[in-house]
């Protein structure tokens, strides 16, 4: 496209993470955005297994066919105790990055009022009837913009909301010897040294000799690659696992916090993904809270059509939870108190209802179920963190 051209678009996407395929995904299957041109650009083509969701559900869900793998069963273990859940009536299941894209990729480019272009945004203006978006090689205007392209500046210059790090270094292993269980996923193994933070191993296993094997922290501050990888070789020999081949590495660093990134939303923008607070503050998890928030904004977009664009005010979308409050509790002492989580997390998982635990991370828990996981933690850290931010 000749940089002096403007091609506009209905709606255009900034980034095509998982927030933003999710969301035209469902935008196709709805049928309601047909006559609608879309607009996806990523500086990333998409093309390699970067990443692996995991996620736990009771049914079925739309994305079963690129599910690689379930189970049944997790282990929680640290340094006292291990205790093997059962997870009915849920399921974990695994999905490869790759295995994501191309599901999705595969079915909108079936559409042709939908564009996928590999460029890099370089600017986002919005104007009062439209916004402007410019990348590298070309320039766009839409109607409304969805940008997933995380801004660590809005988090990390302020100080009333805490920002912790769910980083990890993941290898998938094959190993000579039969050292993993396949029928049972590791959830959290804090029986790692913590090392003053809160620190634990990650395992998903798919034979006896194959698993994803991943070094977790939730903490401020990255560590040097060597160190998450060190771990990695003293935990898979300590299973006995001493001749194995590496046949991918993963890395990654979700921002854990609580800022109210919808406050930046404005009329014609809306802020998803990580960058628009859709990551699960308390533990990082991503996929199953995007699957809910694309369904619900593939709704609120339905219910508005483009012709009557007066009504739509992308500010209006989001609506904060009592959930948001119970994770800032947890990341006020977890950022004062980094090496508390194995104890916070071993007392609900050492006695508590998994399946109860799984539903009140995904949210969906009565205020009295909230109650019954809520008491099985450590008291006295939470009152202070309720003082500490009710006084704030």
């Amino acid at each position: 496209m000749n940089s002096s051209q403007i091609q506009h678009f209905n709606y255009i996407f900034t980034g095509a993470g998982l927030s933003a395929l999710m969301t035209v995904y469902k935008m196709v299957l709805s049928g309601k955005f047909n006559d609608k041109s879309i607009l996806l650009l990523d500086q990333d083509s998409k093309k390699t297994n970067d990443r692996t969701w995991c996620f736990w559900a009771k049914e079925e869900t739309l994305w079963k066919s690129v599910v690689s793998k379930k189970w049944n069963s997790a282990l929680f273990a640290n340094e006292n105790f291990k205790r093997d859940l059962d997870l009915k009536p849920y399921q974990y299941n695994q999905i490869r990055g790759l295995d994501f894209y191309n599901f999705v990729f595969n079915e909108l480019s079936k559409h042709s009022n939908i564009t996928f272009l590999n460029e890099k945004v370089t600017d986002i203006n919005e104007l009062e009837t439209h916004v402007f978006v410019g990348t590298e090689e070309s320039r766009f205007t839409c109607d409304y913009l969805f940008n997933s392209i995380y801004t660590k500046a809005f988090a990390e210059s302020q100080a009333k909301y805490p920002v912790l790090q769910q980083h990890f270094i993941g290898w998938s292993v094959k190993t000579e010897a039969e050292v993993f269980n396949p029928e049972q996923a590791t959830f959290m193994d804090f029986s790692v040294e913590q090392k003053g933070n809160t620190r634990f191993m990650y395992v998903l296993p798919t034979s006896k000799t194959e698993a994803l094997v991943e070094y977790t922290l939730f903490s401020e501050n990255l560590l040097q690659k060597e160190e998450y990888e060190n771990e990695i070789q003293i935990y898979l020999k300590n299973l006995g696992a001493d001749q194995y081949q590496i046949l991918e590495k993963e890395q990654g660093s979700i921002p854990m916090t609580c800022f109210p990134f919808w406050k930046k939303n404005t009329k014609r923008v809306l802020n998803i993904g990580t960058a628009g607070g859709w990551t699960k503050a308390s533990t990082g998890y991503t996929f199953r809270n995007s699957d809910k928030k694309s369904s619900e904004l593939v709704t609120f977009l339905g219910n508005h059509s483009l012709e009557t664009s007066q009504s739509i005010k992308m500010y209006s979308f989001h609506k904060k939870s009592r959930f948001w409050f119970y994770d800032l509790l947890l990341l006020d002492i977890l950022y004062r108190h980094n090496e508390s989580g194995s104890a916070i997390f071993s007392s609900m998982f050492k006695k508590g209802n998994p399946a109860l635990i799984f539903k009140f991370l995904d949210e969906e828990t009565s205020l009295i179920e909230d109650l019954q996981v809520i008491i099985k933690c450590p008291k006295i850290p939470f009152i202070k963190a309720l003082f500490r931010v009710i006084f704030k």
